[in-house]
């Protein structure tokens, strides 16, 4: 089950939701539904649709928003209020450091980007993590829903999935906090795990029969279905009949068939790799994760949470003790990976929280809120890795070199998937939507 309070951020808000469509109760599928949906949303003239590449993403979400001093902006000379409870530790890059937390990937840094220079201007959980979502800040700070869809929901809605029989947008154990599909309908919202990886009985409920339905059980309601099918197109002369019929195809072939299956089937990674990516539930998930990329899914989201929220207000050495050793071990044994697989080619993955932390260490030994400067860190898609992008002043407070915002990140991931952030979507209201205004790309990278 999901650990409940990993999920509380000082707002107050629970992250929780479930993909909720299905086929009448007739088998207990979600699918069908689902690509219904979705084909609905593709039947939207005017949208244009860009090239298909063969590339995947792994976007690591640091839900509540982690410190940058304690990742991977250490201020080893600053004073101990900015310091923080932390040392420092050399990387694989003469003369930069990490948090000694960090170490894993200290050791690896030649295959990472560290962008030390991302700003923005707000310090709202809700807006932030709208903003490195989608691209935009959220209009009205009180809304709880998506007013723009995100970027996994328009991979999913022009790229579709790499392989047939497995979905293109999956979010593990949940969706992220505005990590779904707006206006641009829920067909395109992701596919969610539900629950983390490292669970015993880990299950993907949409891609499961409902108990006391065995594959025998299921041909037969198939067959059923397909007699009604039939006597409906007699009388249909639109089509209508066919359409279902096929998207009803392929939710049997997604839930009956090997592909989708294989991809969750965490089970069958030997126990070597599993104690790699570390016994826990980020560990297990960020694993997940390359296993559904590697098997043609083309967006993933992680939730790296489930240690701990990074919302770090009091006790930050206690609270990134919990969780940042196990971060570390994931992104370090996910980037080892994709390097010495050659996916590193295909895959681009970042981790990025809404915001950073305060340079000054508050009076409950915490940090607060702070979108004047974050760290982000990218890795795979063929980026120019090995490097520090940018540079915050000696604080740790704001963005001396380099200054880019979020968007630009957003706009980078775009480029690798071959999506085209110019191109418009209508909204609810008619209005042309570009999928970002921002969209200058983070030169040093690309």
């Amino acid at each position: 089950m999901l650990r409940q309070n990993s999920n509380e951020f000082c707002d107050g808000i629970s992250r929780r939701g479930l993909v909720q469509a299905g086929l009448g109760g007739l088998f207990g599928l979600t699918m069908p539904e689902l690509l219904r949906l979705q084909a609905a949303s593709a039947a939207q003239p005017g949208t244009g649709v860009a090239p298909s590449p063969d590339t995947a993403v792994i976007y690591l979400e640091l839900a509540g928003g982690p410190t940058q001093h304690e990742t991977y902006d250490p201020k080893p000379n600053a004073p101990i209020e900015y310091r923080g409870p932390f040392n420092a530790v050399a990387t694989a890059l003469p003369g930069v450091s990490f948090c000694e937390l960090m170490s894993k990937q200290a050791a690896i840094a030649d295959r990472l980007a560290i962008i030390r220079s991302i700003h923005h201007n707000s310090s709202s959980h809700g807006t932030s993590s709208h903003l490195t979502q989608t691209g935009y800040y959220l209009n009205d700070n009180q809304n709880r829903n998506n007013e723009m869809p995100c970027i996994g929901s328009y991979t999913m809605r022009m790229r579709g999935a790499n392989a047939k029989g497995v979905p293109a947008f999956v979010s593990i154990p949940q969706s992220m906090r505005f990590g779904r599909a707006a206006w641009l309908g829920k067909g395109n919202n992701p596919l969610e795990t539900s629950r983390s990886a490292d669970d015993k009985s880990f299950e993907v409920p949409n891609l499961t029969l409902l108990s006391g339905i065995d594959q025998d059980r299921l041909s037969d309601r198939r067959s059923l279905l397909s007699g009604f099918d039939a006597a409906r197109r007699i009388v249909d002369n639109r089509g209508g009949a066919e359409a279902t019929d096929e998207f009803t195809r392929q939710a049997f072939e997604m839930v009956t068939g090997d592909a989708a299956r294989s991809a969750f089937a965490i089970d069958e990674e030997d126990d070597a790799t599993r104690d790699r990516y570390g016994r826990n539930s980020i560990g297990q998930n960020v694993l997940l994760a390359k296993r559904l990329v590697e098997r043609g899914v083309t967006f993933v989201t992680v939730r790296a949470n489930t240690l701990g929220s990074w919302d770090d207000h009091g006790d930050i050495r206690k609270r990134m003790n919990d969780k940042g050793p196990g971060l570390d071990q994931a992104i370090a044994s996910l980037v080892t990976d994709l390097y010495e697989s050659g996916l590193h080619q295909k895959v681009m993955l970042v981790a990025m929280g809404e915001f950073g932390r305060t340079p000054r260490v508050n009076k409950n030994a915490g940090r607060d809120h702070w979108g004047r400067v974050m760290s982000v860190l990218m890795s795979g898609g063929n980026l120019k890795v090995g490097q520090v992008v940018g540079a915050s002043d000696s604080s740790g407070g704001v963005p001396v070199e380099a200054p880019y915002r979020p968007e630009n990140v957003l706009a980078v991931l775009y480029q690798h998937l071959g999506i085209d952030p110019s191109l418009t979507f209508p909204d609810n209201a008619g209005r042309p939507r570009y999928l970002l205004e921002t969209r200058d790309l983070i030169r040093e990278l690309v």
